[in-house]
């Protein structure tokens, strides 16, 4: 094990012994962790994602990360790894993959928009079969397609320690959502699994019903998203009758759908009797104003465990939104309410103001601030939202864990 404090030392060491120049991105990095006083006692988090930085830095390469997991591989208290947006390929996975079944202390590995494809997705999942530390796994935006993510559906029938899986914008494909479902019927510790924005042909919505199927006999699912499906009413049907079964899942999304007025009749009915869901994301839909009527009576008078609502994006007017807003008043469960992307009339501002004012309402639990222009109230954006860590995270600790608008934050497995 390395001595703590000597990361960056070995790090300048494995470079002249493996002739490969330094990278100053991750020399850097492991002079900041030498310097952390946890280190010794609960871990850290070398965060060496290529994007969100002031000034722009040399991201990490496949030789890159060769020399560093050299160094990794004697440095148990580095327990999670954020290496998104850089230029690792299947080469890259590759050495990833024969860490992950050397290395047993690793809990977080963010490979998110790299260029990993189908080869590396095979070796990173087949690695998963032994390996028992790794909890969270992020490989969203990489092109592993629809064979890449059959090689973790299968992954998910052996291992039993993962808890979060992102594989949104991977290019997926029927098959590999189809075993992915048959696959979580038989798992029992997966909590998050990230499904958006699969590349379906077929209009018959098959893999909802298989997803619906699922949720009838899973019982450790807690996150579900399902965000680009080109669901339809018929979809919601299937996934609502199944969450009568279901007593574990808390977080579902379905945005970006085709989800109209009906759609959300079947989920304001399930609101009714529901005693699980908190988070509810339909962004980007089209439920108008029926569908977020149809909502409000649903969360006025019967459910009280919903604890977040995003329906920005939905073309609803003031009709909807007024009772939306007049449904927290008689709810005090739901805290979080997104409507940016609607028709915002005066109604709406006046509404949505008064909640703030009373403090019904508290300004980081939504993503309108009420502004006044000439004595008329209006309201501005704020850029909150449910995904709004989904695809970048700030370098400093910005959301508290657990936060509502932080995706794949609610299950508390880890700080991860």
């Amino acid at each position: 094990m390395s001595v703590v404090g000597d990361l960056h030392l070995h790090y300048v060491q494995a470079c002249q012994n493996l002739s490969q120049p330094e990278n100053p991105f991750i020399a850097r990095v492991l002079q900041e962790a030498d310097k952390k006083d946890e280190i010794s006692t609960k871990g850290i988090t070398l965060k060496l994602a290529g994007n969100n930085h002031l000034v722009p830095v040399p991201r990490v390469t496949d030789d890159d990360l060769a020399v560093l997991v050299s160094v990794l591989g004697q440095a148990a208290f580095v327990t999670g790894l954020d290496l998104a947006y850089n230029l690792l390929t299947d080469v890259g996975a590759k050495t990833m993959a024969i860490f992950l079944q050397e290395n047993s202390t690793l809990q977080y590995l963010n490979l998110m928009f790299n260029d990993i494809g189908t080869s590396g997705a095979e070796l990173i999942a087949g690695a998963l079969h032994s390996n028992q530390s790794l909890v969270h796994l992020r490989m969203t935006g990489n092109r592993i397609g629809n064979q890449g993510g059959m090689f973790f559906a299968s992954m998910l029938k052996i291992n039993s320690s993962l808890k979060k899986l992102d594989l949104g914008d991977c290019d997926v494909g029927l098959r590999c959502l189809i075993a992915t479902a048959i696959a979580l019927t038989q798992n029992k510790s997966l909590k998050a699994i990230n499904l958006n924005r699969p590349l379906l042909s077929s209009q018959q919505e098959e893999t909802t019903v298989h997803i619906a199927r699922m949720l009838r006999n899973n019982s450790s699912l807690v996150e579900l998203h399902l965000g680009k499906h080109e669901m339809k009413n018929f979809g919601v049907e299937r996934l609502c009758d199944a969450l009568y079964e279901n007593s574990t899942l808390r977080y579902l999304d379905l945005s970006c759908n085709n989800i109209i007025c009906d759609g959300a009749k079947f989920l304001g009915e399930l609101l009714r009797k529901n005693q699980t869901l908190e988070i509810l994301d339909l962004d980007a839909n089209r439920i108008e104003d029926v569908g977020a009527i149809y909502l409000s009576e649903a969360l006025a008078t019967r459910n009280r465990t919903l604890k977040a609502l995003s329906i920005v994006n939905n073309n609803i007017t003031g009709k909807g939104l007024v009772a939306l807003a007049q449904a927290m008043h008689s709810n005090m469960t739901l805290s979080h309410i997104y409507i940016w992307g609607n028709k915002l009339d005066r109604s709406t501002c006046a509404a949505f103001s008064e909640l703030l004012a009373v403090e019904r309402l508290q300004p980081d639990c939504t993503d309108v601030a009420p502004y006044k222009v000439d004595g008329e109230i209006l309201l501005a954006e704020l850029s909150h939202g449910l995904a709004k860590h989904r695809y970048w995270s700030p370098r400093c600790a910005a959301v508290a864990p657990g936060a509502a608008n932080a995706s794949l934050e609610i299950v508390p497995v880890s700080e991860y």
